[in-house]
C-alpha cells in the first residue's frame, strides 16, 4: 500500500497568521480528512523541507482541522516538529501530495524528495498568472511560471481541478517544449459542510459576491452596476454583500466602498466571515454573483448551486464545464445585461429566478468521494 505524505506548509502559515481558509485551503483540509489518519506531514521554507514523525503529523492535522490559531502554540509545535523531524525517511512507495502552489518553484524541494525516493504529485489550480498577468500582483507571473515549469519537469504526476486548467497546463508544456507528466482531472466539491437553513442575516433582498477582492473578480464593475441600481430604484434597491477580505491592487474598489455616497448602507462587507455566517448569507440570497474575468475552477459556484441558490456568472468555459446550462451567463463587461438581470432576480415573483431554480434541480454537485476516487485511481496507476 502506498504511503501518503501531505505538504501542509501553506495551511500552517495561514492559520498562524489568523487568516480564514480560501478555496485552495479548503482543498488542503479535505486531503487531510481523507488521508490524515495514516499520512505524514511535510513542512517547507523556500524549498528546504522536513518530514514530521507520526506523532507530530497527527498533531499538525489536529491543529489544522480544529482551526486552533493560537500563535504561541503553533510556534512551539513547529519548533518541536523540527527537533523531532524524520531525517532518515526513505520509501519508494511514498507519494507526496501537494495541494497548494506554495513552494512548488524550488528545485531543491523536488531534489530532496527524489533523494528519499518519494514521488511528488501536485495539484494545479490555475495558470492565471501566466495567461492573465494583468490581474495579478507584479512578479507573480515569473514565480508561477517557475512553479509550473518545475512541476512539469520534476513531478511524478499532476492533478488538475478542471479540464480548463489541464488544457492551459498542456498548452504551456507544449509552448515550452516540456513533456507533460501523467495527469488527471478531479473536480472539487463544496469547501464547506452542509448546514440546516438558518435565519436570514438581513430582512431585505440581497445578492452575494464571494471571494478575495482582487482585479480579476471584477468587484469594481459590480459596484458601478450597484450605483446605477440605487439611482434607478432608490430605497427599493437590493443590497450587495461582499464576502471576502480586501486583497491586492484593489484601490479603485476601496475608493468606491469608502467614498461613494450612493452605496453607503447598500453594500455590506464581510471580510472575516465564518462558515456558519457564510451559509446563512448564501442560503437566503437572491443569487450569487460571479462576474470574474477568468477562473481556474469556481468553488463558490458549486457551493451556491449545492444550496439551491441561483447564480449569475461570467460566460467562462470552466463554469459551463462545472454547471452546464444551470446558471445565467453574461459577459463580464456587459453592464446593462447585469443590471437588467439583477433587477429581475430582485423581484419577489421573478420568473427568471424561478426558471433557474427549476434548472438547479438537475445540477449534480461534485463530491469529495468522487474526487478521491479519481485521485486514488491515479495514484495507483503511478505505482
Amino acid at each position: 500500500m502506498q504511503k501518503i505524505l501531505l505538504d501542509v506548509t501553506r495551511l500552517i502559515s495561514r492559520l498562524y497568521d489568523g487568516l480564514l481558509p480560501t478555496g485552495v485551503d479548503r482543498v488542503g483540509l479535505a486531503y487531510i480528512q481523507r488521508y490524515g489518519q495514516a499520512a505524514h506531514a511535510v513542512l517547507s521554507e523556500r524549498g528546504f523541507s522536513f518530514l514530521l514523525n507520526k506523532s507530530d503529523s497527527k498533531a499538525a492535522f489536529d491543529i489544522l482541522l480544529s482551526s486552533n490559531s493560537d500563535r504561541s502554540k503553533i510556534r512551539k509545535f513547529i519548533v518541536r516538529a523540527w527537533l523531532n523531524r524524520n531525517t532518515r525517511y526513505r520509501d519508494d512507495r511514498a507519494i507526496l501530495l501537494h495541494t497548494s502552489h506554495s513552494g512548488m518553484e524550488f528545485q531543491r524541494y523536488h531534489r530532496t524528495m527524489a533523494r528519499q525516493s518519494i514521488r511528488t504529485v501536485f495539484m494545479v489550480h490555475d495558470l492565471i498568472p501566466l495567461t492573465h498577468a494583468e490581474y495579478c500582483r507584479a512578479g507573480v507571473d515569473h514565480t508561477h511560471r517557475r512553479r509550473i515549469h518545475t512541476a512539469l519537469v520534476h513531478a511524478s504526476g499532476l492533478i488538475a481541478n478542471s479540464q480548463a486548467t489541464l488544457d492551459s497546463l498542456a498548452e504551456e508544456a507544449e509552448n515550452t517544449g516540456i513533456a507533460m507528466p501523467p495527469s488527471v482531472i478531479a473536480h472539487l466539491a463544496p469547501g464547506v459542510d452542509h448546514r440546516p437553513p438558518g435565519v436570514p442575516p438581513i430582512d431585505t433582498p440581497y445578492f452575494v459576491i464571494l471571494g478575495t477582492i482582487e482585479p480579476r473578480k471584477n468587484h469594481w464593475f459590480l459596484l458601478h452596476v450597484w450605483r446605477r441600481l440605487v439611482e434607478q430604484m432608490g430605497d427599493a434597491a437590493p443590497k450587495l454583500v461582499i464576502i471576502g477580505r480586501r486583497g491586492w491592487e484593489c484601490e479603485n474598489v476601496v475608493d468606491m466602498l469608502e467614498r461613494c455616497a450612493p452605496l453607503r448602507g447598500v453594500v455590506v462587507e464581510e471580510p472575516n466571515c465564518s462558515d456558519e455566517r457564510l451559509h446563512a448569507w448564501l442560503q437566503h440570497a437572491r443569487a450569487l454573483l460571479f462576474p470574474s474575468f477568468v477562473e481556474g475552477y469556481g468553488m463558490p459556484l458549486v457551493e451556491a448551486l449545492t444550496l439551491q441558490v441561483p447564480v449569475l456568472a461570467s460566460d467562462l468555459p470552466v463554469f459551463h464545464e462545472i454547471a452546464s446550462d444551470v446558471p445565467d451567463y453574461l459577459d463580464p463587461l456587459d453592464g446593462p445585461g447585469w443590471l437588467t438581470r439583477i433587477w429581475a432576480y430582485a423581484q419577489p415573483d421573478s420568473a427568471e429566478r424561478a426558471a433557474q431554480i427549476a434548472r438547479i434541480a438537475h445540477f449534480r454537485e461534485p463530491t469529495w468521494a468522487e474526487h478521491f476516487e479519481q485521485v486514488d485511481r491515479f495514484l495507483d496507476s503511478l505505482h
